[in-house]
C-alpha cells in the first residue's frame, strides 16, 4: 500500500493548480485493489476496523456537513454519507486526481451525492465554519509538520464552532514491534500531532491506540479527537 508510493504530479489543469509539499498517491482504482489485497491477507481486516473507529469516535449525525481531508478513493466518506443521510452532505478533497476519479465513480455507481475535488489540506476551497466535521484517516504522516500545521490552521477555519476533528494515523515505525515492524509506511507520534492540534486552536483533545496482538502484521494505529474552541 503506502510503500509503494512515490509522488506524482499529474499534468491535467485541475491538478496542476492544486499542487502540494505532501506526497500524491495517485493510483485510481489499482489503489482500492492494493488495499483490498493488504486488508483482507496481511492485516484482518484491521484497515476496514480502522475507518469504522473514526466514524463512531467522530459521532457522526444525520444532517451533519463532514469534510474528509485526504479522502483518496472515497472509501471512508462513502462509508460517512451513511451516517448522514439524505439531509446531511458530505465532502471529499485529495490531491490525487487519479484517486478523485475513482471516488466519484464509486459513488456515482451507489447513487451517492458525495462531492468528490482535487484539492490540498493547505488551501482548503471551503467558506469559514462550513462544517460541522473534518476527518482525516492514514495521511497526516505524509506531510512535514510546516505542512501539518498550515493544514490543521485550515481545517479549523472550515470547522463551525465546537466542530469536531477527528485523525488517525498508523504508528510511527520505531513504535512497532514483531511483524508489524517489517510494514515501510510511515506514522505519526500522537503526542506530537495532539501538540499540533492544540497549537491549531483545538480543545478537549482525547487520544487512543488500537491495541493488537505481537503476532498481528498491522503497524499499528492512533486516534486523536478534538473539538474547535
Amino acid at each position: 500500500m503506502h510503500s509503494f508510493a512515490r509522488h506524482h504530479h499529474s499534468e491535467s489543469g485541475e491538478a496542476s493548480a492544486k499542487q502540494t509539499k505532501g506526497l500524491i498517491l495517485n493510483f485510481g482504482w489499482r489503489y482500492d485493489l492494493m488495499e483490498w489485497s493488504i486488508d483482507t491477507f496481511l492485516f484482518r481486516g484491521k484497515l476496514h476496523e480502522l475507518r469504522q473507529r473514526t466514524v463512531t469516535l467522530a459521532g457522526i449525525q444525520v444532517g451533519e456537513t463532514v469534510l474528509d481531508v485526504g479522502c483518496g478513493t472515497g472509501t471512508l466518506a462513502i462509508l460517512v454519507q451513511q451516517g448522514v443521510g439524505v439531509s446531511g452532505h458530505v465532502t471529499g478533497v485529495d490531491p490525487g486526481t487519479q484517486e478523485i476519479a475513482r471516488a466519484r465513480s464509486k459513488a456515482a455507481r451507489r447513487h451517492l451525492p458525495i462531492d468528490f475535488q482535487v484539492g490540498v489540506i493547505e488551501h482548503l476551497a471551503f467558506p469559514d465554519q462550513t462544517f460541522d466535521v473534518v476527518l482525516s484517516t492514514i495521511m497526516m504522516h505524509h506531510l512535514p509538520d510546516g505542512l501539518k500545521r498550515q493544514g490543521l490552521a485550515e481545517i479549523a477555519r472550515v470547522l463551525k464552532p465546537e466542530g469536531r476533528l477527528v485523525i488517525a494515523d498508523f504508528k510511527r515505525k520505531e513504535e512497532r514491534v514483531g511483524q508489524a515492524a517489517r510494514f515501510h509506511a510511515g506514522g505519526s507520534g500522537m503526542h506530537d500531532l495532539a501538540a499540533l492540534v492544540s497549537e491549531a486552536g483545538f480543545e478537549h483533545l482525547e487520544t487512543e491506540e488500537m491495541r493488537l496482538p505481537r503476532s498481528s502484521a498491522f503497524p499499528g494505529a492512533g486516534f486523536l479527537r478534538a473539538h474547535k474552541s
